[in-house]
């Protein structure tokens, strides 16, 4: 690469990211079980009757939960990381990387399963706004995690 083509952006060391990462899986698990068995759960139970067995907790599913779990930490905070090193953490920047994160993650997912008839707008309504605020803390404890190494 040409030098007049490189640009200087600060480096986060591997410790920091794991700091990162652990902040967010404790943050992120305690938000994805609040919101689904506050509000998901309930209300897909009562939106959707004629399905037996809707939104159960089995250890199967409870399993496939945490996959999922894992795979939305690792991605939304090496995005955040990714997104900060280059970007900054101002306030603004932190609004944008953590909506732009909820848009192609949960937005995309809510609205697959409102397009298949699988979830009311009353989900919709709830789940989408807590899912918003989980991934703006998320990438401010990343943002945090990155602070407190420099």
């Amino acid at each position: 690469m040409n030098a007049m083509h490189r640009t200087q952006t600060a480096t986060t060391d591997s410790t920091t990211i794991w700091f990162a990462l652990l902040l967010n899986f404790v943050w992120i698990n305690l938000s994805e079980v609040f919101r689904y068995f506050v509000f998901v759960k309930p209300m897909m139970q009562e939106a959707l009757p004629a399905l037996p067995d809707v939104a159960p907790m089995s250890v199967p599913i409870f399993l496939i939960w945490g996959v999922w779990d894992t795979i939305l930490v690792i991605s939304v905070t090496l995005i955040a990381v990714l997104a900060l090193d280059r970007l900054g953490s101002a306030p603004g920047t932190i609004f944008k990387v953590a909506t732009g994160i909820w848009v192609s993650i949960f937005v995309i997912l809510w609205l697959g399963l409102y397009n298949m008839n699988l979830a009311p707008p009353e989900v919709l309504l709830v789940a989408l706004p807590l899912a918003w605020f989980e991934m703006f803390a998320a990438v401010h404890l990343v943002a945090y995690a990155m602070r407190r190494s420099r």
